[in-house]
């Protein structure tokens, strides 16, 4: 059974950092592409960050570019996403995301709300 779990939102100060973290199962990790969406209220599901299966390639949203950094483990099958110099604009479900021309799987996502 495939399954991605994330976790590590929460509610944090603009400024402020988290770290989200996605464990994956029940396919081959090191065969896809490993994405974080986010959808604020109201908007659209954006691609936030991409790795490669590799996990050496990476690209970003140019909302977050220089903000975030997304890693991944093949070893532990996780992919994480370090969230530092948080906006109000931020504030959104987190979701990840695995990708291969085959199809693709969804995590139930993480909600990160940005406020003081």
């Amino acid at each position: 059974q495939v399954q991605l779990v994330e976790s590590g939102g929460g509610l944090v100060q603009p400024g402020g950092s988290l770290r989200l973290s996605c464990a994956a199962s029940g396919f081959t990790f090191s065969n896809y592409l490993m994405n974080w969406y986010r959808q604020a209220p109201g908007k659209e599901r954006e691609l936030v960050a991409r790795i490669g299966s590799t996990g050496i390639t990476a690209n970003y949203a140019d909302s977050v570019k220089g903000r975030f950094t997304i890693s991944s483990d093949n070893a532990k099958n996780t992919v994480d996403l370090q969230l530092n110099s948080l906006k109000p604009e931020d504030t959104a479900v987190y979701y990840c995301n695995a990708y291969r021309w085959s199809g693709d799987y969804w995590g139930q996502g993480t909600q990160v709300t940005v406020s003081s």
